[in-house]
């Protein structure tokens, strides 16, 4: 099957931009991922087997006509996106729409005797272990995703703005990513019951698409507290910076808990820690949860340990099948400023991509303590740049390679918000 081999492929990374505008993006990318978009279509059961047929009954239509409309109003430059990667890889809008919503699609698909014992949580899951240290401040991140996901992953790079780990089909990034404001973020699913979720409302994967144009961890929370989502989710702010990483809970109508990770390690699987929701039960997340306590947590390598733990052979925090894969592990050194990207085991600690964070596209620069700059042995270094733009049939007006300039995010004090329309509940 194609699939079968494009798993045994390393993760491509493929450097876009400047882009005219949010449509040509979308192009160059569903031009470039062509074959993995196609194939990601042609083997997602949850797409083939309840997305596509429920798109065809009547039920769907005001479901998807809100959805589109609330979405492509709110954003318009990333709704052209999302149309230019269906023009580029040749797919049809609909199949992409179903790809980018499913989390917003699937609690209203009406229960048959073939879906009813489906669970909609477990298409995708995720895994973090956070702490920010005297010694250390690390974010490591298992990215956990449905089978249909093997295969079918890339790192985008958008020359002066972001780069970002991203599903075949589907905007960057509902996994993982950063931004030349020094701002990072890893996702957790979570479940939230039915009666939590409003229909029509903003989709997930916008919403973390918006949080790569974040500008500091200000603008990020503001994002996220305006963004009027159908479903909530878990975000894990990282501000390389001032040395900060917040895990933010969010629910629909607005409803957002913020926590600050400090010197004693915090874990976050699948369910809601501190926003008071009711929520799905879900035993692979608290035995998971269970685990990672019992685990030694002193040092990076014990990080990479935890993440590779496949002790609890049910629910093990490294995945493996069948239904759900750890596609990577990525770990954010906010004092080197890099992200390690992990394919396999991390136990096995075989690094396939370093990218440095915050300094000049492709140059090195000493981290804190100098260490940020040194070249580690076994680890392909990846120069992050801007890329000309030679694409046919595209204005070239601005399709000149330029120096980056950084922009640095403001300090902002503990548990002090600016905006004062916004007042989120923080949790010691």
């Amino acid at each position: 099957m194609e699939s079968s081999s494009m798993e045994q492929e390393k993760l491509p990374i493929f450097e876009v931009g400047p882009c005219e505008n949010g449509y040509h993006l979308g192009f160059l990318i569903g031009k470039r991922f062509s074959k993995q978009i196609r194939s990601r279509l042609a083997t997602d059961l949850i797409l083939q087997n309840q997305l596509l047929p429920f798109s065809q009954t009547p039920q769907f239509q005001p479901l998807l006509k809100s959805l589109s409309d609330s979405n492509r109003n709110k954003f318009p430059t990333y709704w052209d996106e999302l149309l230019g990667t269906a023009q580029g890889s040749g797919v049809a809008v609909l199949n992409l729409i179903l790809l980018n919503f499913r989390k917003e699609i699937l609690p209203f698909i009406p229960k048959t005797a073939t879906n009813s014992n489906v669970d909609h949580t477990t298409d995708d899951d995720c895994f973090d272990v956070l702490v920010v240290s005297e010694s250390m401040a690390i974010a490591a991140h298992n990215e956990d995703a449905n089978v249909a996901l093997l295969g079918h992953t890339a790192t985008l790079s958008n020359g002066l703005s972001f780069t970002a780990y991203t599903y075949a089909g589907e905007l960057p990034s509902c996994a993982f990513g950063f931004n030349n404001h020094g701002l990072a973020f890893t996702l957790n699913s979570v479940p939230p019951s039915e009666n939590e979720i409003v229909s029509g409302a903003i989709g997930r994967n916008f919403i973390s698409r918006d949080l790569l144009e974040a500008t500091s961890m200000d603008d990020a929370l503001t994002r996220i507290h305006s963004s009027n989502a159908s479903i909530g989710h878990s975000y894990n702010l990282i501000d390389i910076s001032t040395r900060r990483i917040l895990n933010v809970e969010t629910a629909s109508r607005d409803r957002v808990s913020v926590k600050e990770v400090g010197a004693i390690p915090f874990f976050h699987a699948n369910m809601y820690l501190h926003l008071q929701i009711q929520q799905v039960r879900d035993e692979n997340s608290l035995r998971r949860q269970k685990r990672a306590a019992l685990l030694p947590k002193q040092s990076k390598l014990d990080f990479l340990s935890l993440l590779g733990d496949t002790d609890d052979t049910k629910y093990p925090i490294y995945m493996t099948g069948p239904i759900l894969y750890t596609l990577c592990t990525g770990m954010i050194d906010l004092d080197e400023e890099t992200l390690s990207i992990i394919e396999g085991n991390p136990k096995e600690g075989q690094v396939t991509h370093v990218l440095k964070m915050m300094s000049g596209r492709g140059q090195e620069r000493g981290g804190r303590g100098g260490r940020c700059g040194r070249p580690r042995q076994g680890v392909n270094e990846v120069s992050v740049h801007e890329v000309p733009v030679q694409e046919e049939g595209f204005n070239q007006a601005n399709a000149s390679t330029k120096q980056t300039k950084l922009m640095w995010p403001s300090q902002w004090g503990k548990r002090k918000y600016q905006n004062k329309q916004f007042k989120p509940q923080w949790v010691p």
